[in-house]
């Protein structure tokens, strides 16, 4: 429901646990004025993975409509958490444990993370967080604009879930190993221009974006609404993040719709 109510907040019309007969009635209707959001999860009645991926693939097929499939992702230790604090039972195992019903789940719904437009790893967001990380995605849903996600991340922590490319800054020279710089992080100007200092960064930031420059507006011909870009080094604090911070501006500068997200620092603000 935290996804649901956060694109009604975003100008969505927005239905939650539609039941899928009702799908095509409902998109073959007369045009609401603004996006709809649908709601689905193990619990809409005549839930079945093939019959989504069939609506899906009938949507895409009409050249009027324009569907996405976002999927809300979670750790399994994540959501028994969750079962537990709420105390309510898993709708896959009334009678059994969470934990049985949470497997389940996670295995009939492979196939729709696979298949996803958008996959969003909700496994240490916050209700806010989530909010925020939506509203970077679909604040703007009447502009057909390809939206850019641009990341940065630490290798030691996992390479992020759902992103299109990766690249790996551990190749340059880390602040972290210089006293002055070590506390702090990559969106610090002294930070910046010591890792700009490295011999190697001017050719790959250079290289980086002629790349970008000549796949996205591909990218954008092909109708790809979303691309997401996640800048790695081995803490996730200085260097990934100056690049991701110099890589949005440089796109942000030719014209592209960018969000930033820095995650190793968002889990440092969240544990102050």
């Amino acid at each position: 429901m935290t996804a649901i109510n956060a694109l009604a907040d975003l100008g969505f019309e927005t239905i939650d646990n539609l039941p899928l007969a009702l799908f095509s009635r409902l998109v073959s209707g007369p045009p609401v004025g603004r996006p709809l959001a649908i709601g689905v999860d193990t619990r809409t009645r005549g839930f079945s993975v093939r019959a989504l991926l069939d609506i899906l693939e009938a949507l895409e097929s009409a050249d009027e409509t324009k569907a996405t499939l976002l999927y809300l992702d979670c750790s399994a230790n994540a959501l028994l958490r969750r079962f537990s604090e709420t105390r309510r039972r898993h709708p896959l195992a009334q009678e059994g444990t969470p934990t049985h019903g949470i497997d389940l789940e996670l295995d009939l719904l492979s196939g729709l993370r696979e298949r996803a437009d958008i996959l969003l790893d909700t496994t240490d967001l916050s209700p806010h967080d989530l909010r925020a990380q939506l509203g970077r995605w679909f604040s703007d849903q009447t502009s057909t604009e390809l939206s850019i996600s641009v990341q940065s991340f630490s290798y030691k922590r996992g390479i992020p879930r759902g992103v299109d490319m990766v690249m790996d800054c551990r190749f340059l020279n880390n602040p972290h190993w210089v006293a002055g710089l070590r506390h702090l992080n990559g969106t610090d100007q002294k930070v910046a221009d010591y890792v700009a200092k490295d011999p190697r960064y001017e050719a790959f930031f250079a290289k980086l974006c002629d790349l970008l420059d000549l796949l996205l507006p591909a990218y954008r011909a092909e109708g790809k609404a979303y691309f997401s870009i996640a800048m790695g080094c081995t803490g996730g604090q200085h260097r990934s993040v100056g690049l991701a911070e110099s890589l949005a501006a440089h796109l942000g500068d030719a014209g592209w719709q960018v969000s930033k997200r820095h995650r190793e620092l968002e889990r440092r603000d969240r544990s102050a």
